[in-house]
């Protein structure tokens, strides 16, 4: 059964159709969510019957929006691997750390979850046509799975992204339009045409339910616990919807009974050269101001201004949790350590993870005896700068 009831704004808590093709709240212009009869889904059955049996996202299918499964797309999403970095921790005297490596996902990052939900519910909702703004991995599966659904794909992308995500695009049919400038330039040229031409625009939290694909990483980091929450997750910020959809996931199972309140300390992670939702965090803001000059060679944390950092910093703050920014030298030897430790290509967002985790174990905002959590996003095979600038930093050392 689907038990999804309405959206709901995340900022002003106006109430609207779900079985309408929404965007952005029609009030306030802030991101719906999605909602979903908790308490008759509690009374129906237990945990056990409402878990799918595939071996992919679409286990948690009663919690997901898609009403008719013919429209749910798949390409073996999620039910993405919990590796235990013992050698890894061994260096740090940690023995209970661990990298959700998402870099298993098709299309080769997290971006499969969250766009592998948004093309299923618009294609459900009857949109032909989808267009997305990106650095690049979030275009690759949009492409994909767009490809799929046999929808038509419009992607915007920075000139200087990294040439394999381009090529990618490219292959699974997308028209790809390079952009001078960066992701919020992209944006602003896709939401113009996409304005004129009808392009129904799948940008993050731009429409509620790529955060809905983005939350069954929560799902599963419980389930992979046997239904018991980390102490700490460190995760790579850039538009924020998978940290803001694992916090809404928590809400989810308590309220389903699947787990207690206990809650992980959320820590954003962001490069230096692009920081804007650490200086908000750190200023005590509630909203981010957008960063000038943003500049790093992470190009998921080149984000300068996102439309969900209120939710961002509202997880991390109710979280106890904290934000860090990470210099592009620490977070590529990250990068190289992960690879050389555990035998995890990590994309440089990945590598970003692991130095914030150095940082906040240094200053004791880590015990040793943590369970804690790295986000690797994504695979770093698709950043031949990264790898490069990665073998010089080896062979400097």
């Amino acid at each position: 059964m689907n038990y999804l009831t309405h959206l709901e704004c995340g900022n002003c808590r106006k109430i609207v159709d779900s079985e309408e093709l929404q965007t952005l709240c029609p009030d306030c212009g802030r991101p719906l969510l999605a909602r979903y009869d908790l308490e008759r889904m509690r009374d129906t059955a237990s945990r056990e019957k409402h878990l799918g049996r595939e071996s992919s996202l679409w286990r948690y299918a009663a919690v997901l929006p898609v009403r008719d499964s013919r429209f749910a797309i798949s390409l073996g999403e999620g039910h993405t691997p919990l590796v235990h970095a013992k050698r890894l921790g061994e260096t740090l005297g940690m023995d209970q750390l661990y990298v959700k490596d998402e870099s298993l996902n098709p299309t080769g990052s997290f971006k499969a979850r969250g766009l592998c939900m948004a093309v299923s519910r618009a294609h459900e909702l009857g949109v032909r046509e989808v267009v997305i703004p990106s650095a690049g991995n979030a275009a690759g599966a949009m492409s994909a799975y767009a490809a799929a659904a046999g929808m038509t794909s419009h992607v915007f992308m920075p000139v200087d992204v990294p040439l394999p995500f381009r090529l990618e695009c490219e292959a699974f049919g997308a028209e790809v339009t390079l952009v001078e400038g960066l992701i919020t330039d992209c944006g602003r040229e896709a939401k113009a045409q996409g304005t004129e031409k009808g392009w129904f625009d799948v940008s993050t939290l731009k429409e509620p339910y790529r955060l809905e694909g983005k939350k069954t990483m929560g799902y599963e980091l419980a389930e992979q616990f046997d239904w018991e929450l980390p102490d700490v997750i460190v995760y790579p910020t850039g538009g924020g919807t998978g940290l803001i959809g694992m916090w809404k996931a928590f809400d989810e199972m308590e309220a389903l009974g699947w787990i207690g309140s206990k809650r992980p300390r959320m820590v954003v992670v962001q490069a230096e050269g692009c920081a804007p939702m650490v200086r908000a965090f750190e200023s005590g803001e509630e909203f981010a101001t957008p960063w000038e000059g943003a500049a790093t060679i992470a190009a998921g944390l080149r984000v300068p201004a996102g439309v969900g950092d209120f939710l961002i910093l509202r997880a991390v703050r109710e979280s106890e949790g904290t934000a860090v920014a990470v210099s592009d030298e620490d977070l590529l030897i990250g990068q190289r350590h992960i690879a050389e430790r555990e035998g995890i290509l990590a994309c440089p967002e990945g590598g970003a993870t692991l130095a914030a985790a150095q940082k906040l174990l240094a200053k004791g905002w880590i015990r040793s005896d943590e369970r804690v959590i790295l986000f690797n996003t994504g695979t770093g095979i698709k950043y031949p700068e990264s790898l490069e600038r990665l073998a010089k930093t080896r062979t400097a050392t």
